[in-house]
């Protein structure tokens, strides 16, 4: 496992979906840039009642930074090339429209 920090833009809409122990829990997909230029998938899942209020009220396209525990995937494109995704357990999700409810009263 390992701890990390992701920032994207979300591709579609979260999800939310009923486990068989009647427990929700929240699926979304991010598009995060990589180092090459080359832009990453990152499949998120989140339980935490707070984080999966935070990804549903979100939409597509939407800016957003996630982090929780990543694990290394790898899946093969219709051309046959292999390429790099993430699976996230998501803790916490920070959008835009975060900032302006954390954002400190000014000086006097």
């Amino acid at each position: 496992m390992i701890d990390g920090l992701v920032a994207g833009r979300l591709h579609g809409a979260p999800g939310e979906r009923i486990d068989k122990a009647g427990n929700a829990f929240v699926v979304a997909k991010v598009l995060a840039a990589a180092c090459d230029g080359e832009n990453l998938f990152v499949n998120v899942i989140a339980f935490s009642k707070q984080t999966c209020t935070a990804l549903l009220a979100l939409r597509e396209g939407d800016s957003l930074a996630l982090t929780g525990s990543l694990t290394p995937r790898v899946w093969t494109d219709k051309q046959g090339n292999a390429r790099p995704s993430l699976d996230m357990v998501a803790n916490a999700v920070l959008a835009a429209h975060d900032a302006h409810e954390m954002r400190p009263e000014p000086f006097s």
